[in-house]
């Protein structure tokens, strides 16, 4: 299975540029690849693929010298980047879906390239990566397996690097303990034995500090040297919301996959519910989806398994007779008019979701 472990990259001045500067080439490349794609089907109704198009790399180094300064695999990856963008654009027409063409990229907006075969290499605390040279990298644990791909990403200032390892599953001792989970606003789960993890709102939390950082921000002039300052201290405080929840969900994930062989979550159709605007930024902060995916990756390695289910009436369904007992969405508290069972009401729809997952 693949593994990718992330990297602080700390390059000097001169590998910034050069890493800059390879960003802009493939930013470029992919541009041209782009219009030529649409060109060609606009003008002879014919669809070019990676084949085509990779078969003009060396023609092209040939016009374009600056090419010859970026790894020829680096390149030979914007081709796959855009032909995975429009396998995704056909499939999304053949299923119905927002087609959404591929777009060009503007500058700022391709912030990453990857070594997806060979041109890097560790050693010690220096990344060797070519056309660039040794970067130095916090390690702060070794990668394991085989290392498959590289790639190194600029975000907001920074610089980083994601290796992508195919490394052997860890698999757990066998658990027959099993778990449903409910996610909510007041609680970010609640599970079926009774456990809450706290809502730690980290959005709410920081929502003084981003207003006084995007009014600072509106008041500087358009394409001044303060203003993208302004823009860059904006979006380091949007990162570090996004690293809080990360955190959070990696640490209960963790949790759930060590004690339980199977966990069962709700399906919950997230993109419908945040039209709530009553609650959709609670929702957004919740982060719901994370925690699953996290859970579900964690579990897939060491040998658990995860289970979704419909989550129709799981709130509102008696979990000890199955009646249906009507609650609105202040009733905290599950009381059944027919068998007298009490308990709460997220606790109550936890034990709705491991029966289903159960049956």
């Amino acid at each position: 299975m693949r593994k990718t472990y992330k990297y602080r990259l700390y390059p000097t001045k001169e590998q910034e540029e050069k890493i800059q500067f390879t960003l802009e080439r493939c930013r470029l490349l992919y541009n041209r690849l782009l219009d030529e794609r649409r060109f060609a089907y606009d003008t002879d109704n014919t669809t070019l693929n990676y084949y085509d198009q990779a078969t003009t790399l060396n023609e092209r180094k040939k016009y374009i010298p600056a090419l010859k300064q970026v790894h020829s695999q680096v390149l030979q990856d914007v081709l796959k980047r855009l032909d995975k963008a429009f396998q995704a654009f056909f499939r999304r027409v053949k299923q119905g879906e927002a087609p959404g063409y591929p777009r060009f990229k503007s500058a700022g907006r391709y912030d990453s390239f990857t070594y997806p075969q060979c041109g890097y290499s560790i050693n010690a605390n220096k990344l060797a990566l070519s056309k660039i040279g040794k970067v130095k990298i916090k390690l702060h644990r070794q990668p394991q397996g085989k290392i498959k791909t590289c790639t190194v990403v600029v975000k907001n200032g920074k610089y980083y690097v994601c290796l992508s390892c195919e490394v052997e599953p860890n698999i757990l001792p066998e658990s027959k303990e099993t778990v449903g989970i409910d996610l909510g606003v007041k609680h970010l789960a609640i599970t079926s034995g009774g456990e809450f993890y706290e809502h730690p709102k980290f959005l709410r939390e920081s929502e003084r500090k981003l207003h006084r950082k995007q009014r600072s921000l509106s008041r500087k002039k358009n394409g001044s040297a303060r203003r993208r300052k302004a823009v860059r201290e904006l979006a380091r405080e949007h990162e570090h919301i996004a690293n809080q929840r990360r955190d959070y969900a990696h640490k209960v994930s963790r949790k759930l996959v060590n004690g339980y062989g199977l966990i069962a979550f709700e399906n919950l159709n997230v993109q419908g519910m945040v039209k709530n605007h009553h609650l959709a930024k609670s929702i957004v902060d919740a982060s719901w989806n994370q925690l699953v995916q996290c859970t579900t990756y964690k579990a897939e390695e060491a040998g658990r398994r995860v289970v979704l289910v419909d989550p129709k009436n799981t709130s509102q369904l008696c979990s000890n007779c199955g009646e249906i007992v009507p609650k609105k969405l202040s009733d905290r508290v599950h009381r059944c008019e027919y068998c007298g069972y009490v308990q709460d009401r997220d606790a109550n729809a936890a034990q709705n979701i491991l029966k289903r997952a159960l049956a």
